[in-house]
């Protein structure tokens, strides 16, 4: 975070004068990140639509790596990923920092890197959860969850905050902004983690919330692994309703612990941001609609409620909350 801290306070990177991307060729470059992000990440990409055209490119790169390095681990060929590729996947993040992008994908980043100020830190700690995947299947307490959240997600708020851009009057630390970041970011992967049990459970025999605190309430890994209803009824149980209850009650923490944050970003970048907030946080109320049943059903947001929102969360842009 720190790092993150400095480079926001610096200068942005220069291009090299080599740098061959230009022009329609990187218009081009930013659509296709675009059309992957919309494809992709739905919410996530509404809340572009509200930013300006500059920091919505500049998202959609960033998202577009993020999303390349996750398929690394989760995509259709992560049985063949070995850490050695990871490694090549840094070298190339080394690369594009210093201006040599591999691709056009690649070259929407570097320029990206070159109008806002973005550390490389997080992005090499994004690579480094990828390599947990590679090898952890299991985490045993929060703490060890939390650096997980970190390096998948807390590090995506590190990499967009500079994009985003910092209240003009406010003149204060930027910590408390970027931690609230880190909050968020946090909050939205253990919405991720309460959403897909199930699907990590079945799919890739891979539990995310922490064993002891599934230990405290009676659970084990097997019954989970199985899933904790009743396939005749679809009844849950009920150590499952209140493991999830707590789950969910920490969740909204974290969203809460982010909020502050929001206002203290620039004007612009507040309505998308407290829309993806709010839209994200919905999802933790979808699950508890479904009787916390993450084990056949799938929580979502439905268009109709994300559209009611936007207004909300404009109203909320408007009124920054002052102490």
């Amino acid at each position: 975070m720190w790092r993150c801290i400095e480079a926001h306070q610096g200068r942005k990177q220069d291009l090299p004068g080599g740098f061959k991307w230009s022009g329609g060729v990187l218009d081009q470059a930013y659509e296709k990140c675009g059309q992957v992000t919309s494809e992709y990440a739905k919410t996530f990409y509404l809340g572009t639509q509200l930013m300006t055209p500059a920091q919505a490119k500049a998202v959609w790169a960033v998202y577009v790596w993020c999303r390349r390095t996750d398929e690394l681990v989760d995509g259709p060929n992560a049985s063949k990923i070995t850490p050695k590729a990871l490694d090549r996947w840094e070298e190339r993040l080394e690369a594009l920092f210093d201006g040599k992008p591999y691709d056009e994908l690649d070259a929407a980043l570097t320029d990206t890197i070159s109008r806002f100020p973005l550390h490389i830190q997080p992005f090499r700690d994004m690579i480094e959860g990828m390599r947990m995947d590679l090898v952890k299947s299991r985490y045993d307490t929060f703490d060890e969850l939390y650096e997980y959240c970190y390096r998948v997600a807390g590090t995506v708020a590190l990499m967009t905050t500079p994009i985003m851009g910092i209240e003009p009057t406010y003149k204060g630390p930027l910590e408390p902004v970027y931690r609230a970041a880190l909050a968020l970011g946090t909050a939205n992967q253990l919405t991720n983690i309460l959403r897909d049990v199930g699907e990590d459970a079945y799919q890739r025999n891979r539990i995310y919330v922490p064993m002891d605190e599934l230990d405290k309430f009676g659970i084990s890994d097997k019954e989970l692994l199985k899933g904790l209803h009743a396939p005749t009824t679809g009844k849950i149980d009920d150590r499952w309703r209140r493991f999830m209850t707590f789950q969910i009650e920490r969740a909204r923490q974290y969203f809460a612990d982010a909020e502050a944050g929001v206002d203290l970003l620039d004007p612009k970048a507040r309505w998308p941001v407290w829309s993806a907030l709010i839209l994200y946080r919905q999802i933790l109320d979808a699950i508890e609609k479904n009787d916390y049943d993450n084990f056949t059903k799938r929580a979502y947001v439905p268009k109709w409620r994300k559209m009611v929102s936007l207004p909300v969360a404009y109203t909320r842009a408007l009124l920054p909350a002052r102490k």
